[in-house]
C-alpha cells in the first residue's frame, strides 16, 4: 500500500510538472464558498482533478475541482479550487493526496481554509478564526498504516500543528487592515451530516470553538513532511446558541461569500509574508 501510494504521488507530480514547469512556493486550499479568492491570482495554468492521475473529484458543490498555478503577491501560488472530503467516499489518504503532491512540487508553506460552524458563543456568522490547534479524535488519522519514511517519520510531533509565528504574522496583517480575527481551536468531524445541538454542545465542552469536516487530515499530513501550516475559518453558522436554528448548505456558501473579501485579504498580504 506504501509504495503504491509513493508510486501515485510521483505519477501525479510528473503530469502536473510536464503541464507547470514552474515550481510554487505557497500551496493554497480554498474552502467550502471561498472559490472565488482565486480570481485574486495572475492565473498562468489550470488543471482539472479530472486529468490529473489518482486525483479524486470534488463532488461538493461550492468547489470548483482544479488546481491553479500562477502569481500572487510577488510569489509562485498553486491553489486548489475545491477539497476533497472523507464523507463523499474517499479514503483517508485520497482526501491529503493533494497535500503530498503539492509538497513534492515544492512548495515550503501551507494556507488552509475552510467554512466552520461556530460553538463558541462570542462569535457571530461572517466571523474570521484563526485555527490555533485542533482536535482529531472524530476522524481517521490519514497516517494509519504502514509508513511511508520517504515522506516522513512514524511518529510525527503535533505540538505546533499551526505555525505561531504564521499566526503572528496574521494577526499583525488584520490589525493593520482593520480587521476583527477571532482564534481558536477547531474540531474535526467526518460529516456530512451538520452536527446535532446536543454534538455542538458537546464539542464546545470539550474545548473547541469551531467544528467542521475537512482540514485536520490534511494539517496532519503536512506536519509528517515538516511543511508548516497556517488555517482560517469562515463561521458560517451557529450551532449552539439559538435553539431554533436549522443550518442549510446554501447558507453556509453565502456566508461564506460575504466574509470573503476579508478572507482574501488576509491571505493575499499572507502568501507576501511567509
Amino acid at each position: 500500500m506504501a509504495q503504491a501510494i509513493m508510486e501515485q504521488l510521483k505519477e501525479a507530480t510528473a503530469f502536473i510538472q510536464k503541464q507547470y514547469s514552474d515550481r510554487p512556493q505557497v500551496g493554497i486550499v480554498l474552502g467550502s464558498g471561498l472559490g472565488n479568492f482565486s480570481d485574486q491570482i495572475n492565473i498562468e495554468k489550470e488543471i482539472s482533478y479530472a486529468d490529473i492521475p489518482h486525483f479524486p473529484v470534488s463532488t461538493v458543490e461550492g468547489h470548483k475541482g482544479k488546481l491553479i498555478f500562477g502569481n500572487l503577491s510577488g510569489k509562485k501560488v498553486v491553489c486548489m479550487a475545491g477539497r476533497f472530503h472523507f464523507y463523499e467516499g474517499y479514503d483517508a489518504s485520497q482526501v491529503v493526496l493533494p497535500i503530498r503532491v503539492m509538497k513534492m512540487l515544492g512548495i515550503e508553506a501551507l494556507l488552509l481554509s475552510n467554512a466552520a460552524g461556530g460553538v463558541n458563543p462570542s462569535f457571530k456568522v461572517g466571523d474570521l478564526m484563526i485555527i490555533t490547534d485542533h482536535i482529531s479524535f472524530d476522524i481517521r488519522n490519514p497516517l494509519i498504516g504502514k509508513n511511508i519514511p520517504e515522506l516522513g517519520p512514524r511518529f510525527p510531533d503535533m505540538s505546533e500543528a499551526y505555525k505561531k509565528d504564521f499566526i503572528q504574522k496574521a494577526k499583525a496583517i488584520a490589525a493593520k487592515r482593520g480587521i476583527t480575527l477571532r482564534e481558536g481551536v477547531y474540531y474535526g468531524v467526518t460529516g456530512p451530516t451538520f452536527e446535532t445541538r446536543a454534538e455542538y454542545k458537546l464539542v464546545h465542552i470539550l474545548g473547541a470553538d469551531a467544528v467542521g469536516m475537512s482540514t485536520v487530515q490534511e494539517c496532519i499530513v503536512a506536519n509528517h513532511m515538516k511543511l508548516p501550516v497556517f488555517a482560517m475559518s469562515v463561521i458560517t453558522d451557529l450551532g449552539i446558541r439559538d435553539e431554533e436554528n436549522k443550518i442549510t448548505h446554501e447558507e453556509v456558501l453565502q456566508a461564506a461569500k460575504e466574509a470573503e473579501p476579508h478572507f482574501a485579504a488576509i491571505f493575499k498580504d499572507m502568501v507576501a509574508a511567509i
